[in-house]
C-alpha cells in the first residue's frame, strides 16, 4: 500500500484512546496526517487531499466524519481510494460494508488493498450535499435535531433512542408528494421518508436490510401515518429487520427521487441537517473506489 493521507476523529465515539489510535495509524506510515479539531475540518483536509500525491485517502472517525470527508472529495473521490477505519457511536456504514471493529484488523484489510465501486447519493435541498449511508426526513430529522453533542456523549450509542424520546410529543403526519425516477407519483400522509444507500441507522437498526451500495440504486422506506399500536409493532419489526414486507411500510427502489411536503420535512444525511422539503435524491453509480474486505 502507497503512503497513505490520513484524516483522523480522535473525538468519534469509540476513539478514547488518541494517543493510542494515532500511533497505530502512523505505522500506515502516511503522507499527511490531519487531526480534526471541529465540525468541518474533514471535509477541509479532504478537500486538500484532492491535490495530494497520496492515492489513498483513511477516514478514522464515525459516519460523521465519513460524510464530511466524502463531501470534501466530491466529484474528486474518484481519483482516490477511500480507506474506512470505524471509530464512531453508529458506525453505520461500516456494518454495511461488513467492516470489523479493531483498528488491528481494519488496517491488515487497508494494507490488502481490495476495492469495490461504491455508489453514492447527491441531495439538493437548501444546499447540495452527498452521502454514502442514509437520509431520514420527517419523525427522523425531527430526532436528529433533539440529538445534542452532550447526549451523544451522555448516551453513547442510545443517543438515538434519547432523541426519539425527546421528539415523540411532536409526532405528525407530513401531507407528501414523491416521485420516483420522474415516473411513478405517490400522494400520501407519512411520518417518515427513508433514502437509503447503506443498510443501518442508529447504530445497527436495519432500516434497509437489503440495501446494496453498488447496485446503482436507492431504497426507500415511507412510514405512512399509523396509530399508538401500528407504530409500537412496526418499531418491532425494524429492529428486526421485517419492516419491508410489513403492510405498515411502503418500499420502493430508485435511482431519482424528488420530495415534496406539508409542512416542509427537515432531512438529515448521515446524521447532518441539509434542510428541508423540496428535496431531490439521485444516485451517482460506482463513485466511490473503497477498500473492502
Amino acid at each position: 500500500m502507497q503512503r497513505p493521507y490520513i484524516i483522523f476523529n480522535p473525538v468519534a465515539g469509540s476513539a478514547g484512546a488518541a494517543e493510542k489510535i494515532a500511533k497505530q495509524l502512523k505505522k500506515l506510515n502516511p503522507i499527511a496526517f490531519r487531526i480534526t479539531r471541529r465540525k468541518g475540518d474533514a471535509e477541509r483536509w479532504a478537500r486538500r487531499a484532492r491535490t495530494s500525491k497520496a492515492s489513498t485517502v483513511i477516514v478514522a472517525g464515525g459516519d460523521g466524519t465519513l460524510n464530511e470527508a466524502v463531501n470534501g472529495l466530491g466529484m474528486f473521490a474518484r481519483r482516490k481510494l477511500i480507506g474506512l477505519i470505524p471509530l464512531g457511536t453508529g458506525n453505520d456504514f461500516a456494518r454495511t460494508l461488513g467492516l470489523p471493529a479493531l483498528i488491528d484488523d481494519n488496517v491488515d484489510i487497508l494494507r490488502a488493498g481490495r476495492t469495490s465501486q461504491i455508489d453514492i447519493v447527491r441531495v439538493k435541498s437548501k444546499r447540495s450535499r452527498y452521502f454514502v449511508n442514509v437520509s431520514a426526513g420527517g419523525f427522523s430529522g425531527m430526532v436528529d435535531e433533539k440529538i445534542t453533542p452532550q447526549i451523544k456523549r451522555t448516551w453513547g450509542p442510545l443517543a438515538y433512542i434519547r432523541g426519539a424520546a425527546a421528539a415523540l410529543p411532536h409526532l405528525h403526519a407530513y401531507k407528501t408528494e414523491i416521485v420516483f425516477d420522474d415516473d411513478e407519483r405517490l400522494s400520501t400522509g407519512l411520518y417518515n421518508v427513508v433514502v437509503a444507500n447503506g443498510r443501518y441507522v442508529a447504530g445497527g437498526l436495519p432500516i434497509a436490510p437489503t440495501a446494496d451500495p453498488a447496485d446503482g440504486k436507492l431504497e426507500v422506506v415511507l412510514i405512512p401515518k399509523l396509530g399508538p399500536g401500528e407504530m409500537a409493532l412496526l418499531a418491532a419489526e425494524i429492529v428486526l429487520g421485517k419492516h419491508l414486507s410489513s403492510n405498515a411500510t411502503i418500499f420502493r427502489q430508485a435511482r431519482k427521487i424528488a420530495v415534496r411536503s406539508r409542512p416542509g420535512m427537515w432531512f438529515n444525511v448521515d446524521g447532518e441537517l441539509v434542510g428541508n422539503a423540496p428535496a431531490v435524491f439521485q444516485i451517482i453509480p460506482r463513485a466511490l473506489n473503497f477498500i473492502v474486505t
